[in-house]
């Protein structure tokens, strides 16, 4: 009801309440809160549910391929059932999907904010460019971009090349640093084969020139998990 005062927009004043709209709507002509309107708890199911006969079989299909759209799957059990469910439907299937993910889908990776201290590290990563359809004289330029970026300013430089190489990192990092004037205490970057091998662990390793490089500059060398893209944060 204060929210109705302020703007007099009912969605906006649900939303900040966490109703539903027409939850909201409801109170509004009432013009009670909702714990001034008595009410007795259900015990029973005001609709009966459309999907339980062939709810089991859609259970197992999400339980092999959990990403499977709902509104694709809904799109399924109507091919299959011809006449049986009706294309306004999608929206409850939608949400029994949403409920099945939350109580029994995978679990998502969860993330963990990063900090970032100033001079710390530079990020390095290479990027292709070519999608910016470039030509030099009417001929197509297709060529990547080597990027560093300092993670706690955003500071960032970019260097064209032709491919993700030694040379390529060296000459991109190099640059950075001399217009950057500073040198930052790690040189990270993802697993590429431009700064990393594979080990017969099955690790990978620090390429040796890519080792002296990072030497010659003072910087230590530092890789991300393999597979692990979001810890290279900005550059990514």
């Amino acid at each position: 009801m204060e929210e109705m005062t302020k703007h007099g927009e009912i969605g906006k004043a649900s939303m900040k309440a966490g109703f539903d709209r027409a939850t909201g709507r409801k109170y509004r002509d009432l013009g009670k809160m909702p714990s001034q309107v008595a009410g007795k708890l259900r015990d029973w199911k005001t609709r009966e549910d459309p999907f339980e006969e062939d709810w089991p079989e859609m259970e197992e299909m999400l339980e092999k391929a959990p990403t499977l759209e709902g509104q694709a799957l809904f799109g399924w059990l109507m091919k299959k059932h011809p006449g049986k469910y009706d294309p306004g439907q999608v929206r409850t299937f939608q949400r029994r999907v949403k409920q099945w993910r939350a109580e029994k889908g995978p679990d998502k990776e969860v993330f963990f904010g990063q900090q970032h201290r100033p001079g710390e590290a530079m990020q390095t990563d290479f990027t292709w460019a070519t999608v910016l359809e470039i030509t030099i004289c009417g001929v197509a330029f297709p060529h990547m971009l080597c990027h560093m970026v300092l993670p706690f300013s955003n500071w960032e430089w970019a260097t064209v090349c032709r491919s993700e190489s030694m040379a390529a990192i060296k000459r991109g990092i190099q640059a950075a640093l001399f217009v950057l004037g500073r040198v930052p205490k790690f040189s990270q970057t993802d697993n590429s084969t431009a700064a990393t091998h594979d080990l017969r662990t099955g690790k990978r390793g620090f390429n040796g020139e890519y080792e002296k490089f990072c030497g010659h500059f003072d910087m230590t060398p530092r890789t991300i998990g393999v597979g692990k893209s979001n810890q290279n944060g900005d550059v990514e």
